[in-house]
């Protein structure tokens, strides 16, 4: 006899998203670091536009999915 699958909790799907966000702004971070300091070999203007973009998807994004998410009664 087989037990039924608890109901998919949209908190912990939520929880990996805004998780994956962070790690991908950090990839980005360390991506625009590497090419300013020529160790990628791609424009030097790409280096800092990566990592502005690593610190928003990394810091700004994340607290604006979870402002988004919050649950009413919170």
């Amino acid at each position: 006899m087989k037990t039924p699958k608890p109901p998919r909790d949209p908190a912990r799907s939520r929880f990996f998203v805004i998780a994956a966000f962070r790690w991908f702004g950090v990839a980005l971070i360390l991506a625009g670091m590497l090419i300013s300091v020529g160790k990628i070999d791609l424009p030097v203007l790409v280096g800092p536009a990566l990592v502005l973009l690593g610190l928003f998807e990394g810091f700004v994004m994340p607290r604006k999915l979870a402002r988004r998410w919050k649950s009413p009664d919170q």
